[in-house]
């Protein structure tokens, strides 16, 4: 009997695991809990919600929401079971977490092409398979991940900076340069006198941070990947003699040398994203967005990726997968959920049904589905597994990961018109493309 292996009934892997039996594919479901537990998770349910309620919004004109209508159209099982669970929330998808978790749970067991084991898995299966294992994955099955993937290929640690949208920082006061002009001129600046570097530094060592969980406390950093307020609790200085240091950035609009100056790199191919040089934090969104909006060029920035620091193992994707998210080494091997570098909920579940969908269709002996870059899901599997990434670090669904659309001038920085072109530009390629 031909079967796929999922590892993990979380939100990932019960999508997946839905999607392989709906295609009339026996499924051989693992979840190690109740027997070993997280440290996060509370109960023995499958597709727990571990710190929110909320999938964010189901508006279209939102990434989030353009992101739920895509599962739909795909035939997603999870978001039709999050609308079920609905509780009042404005725009936002927020669920009953025990009536969606119990909903779940009840239809994977009474299906007969499931097979539910509750035990943990601790090797990588040598039949088709589909790891959905989770950012608190058990040492021993993240050793296996490692093996498999290479020691450079897999993290434990999420150390991210921000992300910003290349539209929405000023050009008047930003500019490109590379140190020393050493090769092109591909990082953006924002220059700093000494009273707004003073005034930035006082906003940074005094803003709340966010607690770490009881299983992430002792976690250890590399020096090269401290956060950024833990840098600047050494001294007033030590930021301008770090990721900061203005030496060799000269704005040749002026000819001067600032007193500190925040670089920004390049994050995807389509340079519509752009991250915060050694900015990653673990300050709470709130003075984050304080803090970027204090620096120079950056006061009006959409930040589409906030800064974390937490415990989330995950694989670099862009080494491992391609973007029908089974691994370059093995055809018949998908990755899904947060342990593909994909952050949130809605992701989570989204990478579960596209992984479910293309290992069946491998077992069938059909042609594997590619996602248009134009659509959410698309660009987001896309960008993960995007070769030409060097610093990978996971990413959410966000208008910037998408094909950039043609504004009249006077129009540019309408956001509202920009995401309501794109989504119409996503549903009608998506409602194509599933015909």
């Amino acid at each position: 009997m031909t079967f796929v292996t999922v590892i993990g009934a979380g939100l990932a892997g019960s999508e997946a695991a839905l999607q392989l039996a709906k295609r009339g594919i026996n499924v051989k479901l693992y979840e190690m809990r109740p027997k070993k537990t997280t440290g996060a998770h509370k109960t023995d349910k499958f597709a727990e919600f571990v710190c929110s309620n909320s999938l964010g919004s189901f508006d279209i004109t939102n990434a989030s929401g353009l992101l739920k209508e895509e599962m739909k159209l795909l035939g997603g099982e999870l978001i039709n079971i999050a609308f079920e669970n609905q509780v009042p929330a404005g725009s936002a998808l927020a669920i009953d977490r025990e009536g969606f978790s119990k909903q779940v749970t009840e239809i994977i067991k009474n299906n007969s092409l499931i097979e539910v084991i509750n035990d943990e898995i601790t090797q990588i299966p040598d039949t088709p398979a589909v790891i959905a294992s989770g950012p608190l994955t058990s040492d021993t099955m993240a050793e296996a991940v490692r093996e498999f993937t290479g020691c450079s290929h897999l993290h434990f640690f999420d150390a991210i900076a921000p992300i910003i949208e290349k539209d929405s920082i000023n050009f008047d006061k930003a500019f490109y340069a590379s140190r020393y002009d050493k090769g092109e001129a591909s990082y953006i600046n924002c220059p700093m006198n000494e009273e707004e570097y003073k005034k930035f530094y006082d906003i940074l060592i005094n803003a709340p941070r966010i607690e770490l969980k009881e299983f992430e406390k002792g976690a250890k950093f590399f020096e090269s990947c401290l956060p950024v307020e833990i840098l600047a609790s050494r001294g007033i200085d030590t930021l301008r003699f770090g990721p900061m240091k203005p030496v060799g950035l000269v704005d040749k609009r002026t000819g001067e040398e600032n007193y500190a100056v925040v670089q920004l790199r390049q994050d995807n191919s389509a340079k519509t994203l752009y991250n915060i040089v050694g900015f990653q934090t673990n300050l709470k969104w709130g003075s984050q967005k304080e803090l970027i909006h204090s620096i120079p060029g950056l006061e009006d920035a959409n930040i589409v990726r906030y800064g974390v620091m937490h415990r989330n193992t995950f694989i670099n994707s862009p080494k491992v997968l391609t973007p029908f998210l089974n691994t370059r080494k093995r055809k018949d091997l998908f990755f899904a959920g947060q342990l593909t570098g994909t952050e949130g909920y809605t992701e989570s579940i989204a990478t579960g049904l596209l992984a479910g969908i293309n290992a069946a269709k491998l077992i069938l002996g059909e042609e594997l589905i590619e996602l248009p870059e134009e659509t959410i899901l698309g660009a987001l599997t896309h960008y993960i597994s995007d070769e030409s990434h060097e610093n990978f670090q996971p990413i959410n669904s966000n208008w910037g990961l998408l094909p950039p659309v043609e504004l009249p001038k006077k129009e540019r920085k309408n956001k509202k018109l920009k995401a309501e072109i794109m989504a119409k530009r996503s549903i009608e390629l998506l409602s194509v493309f599933v015909k």
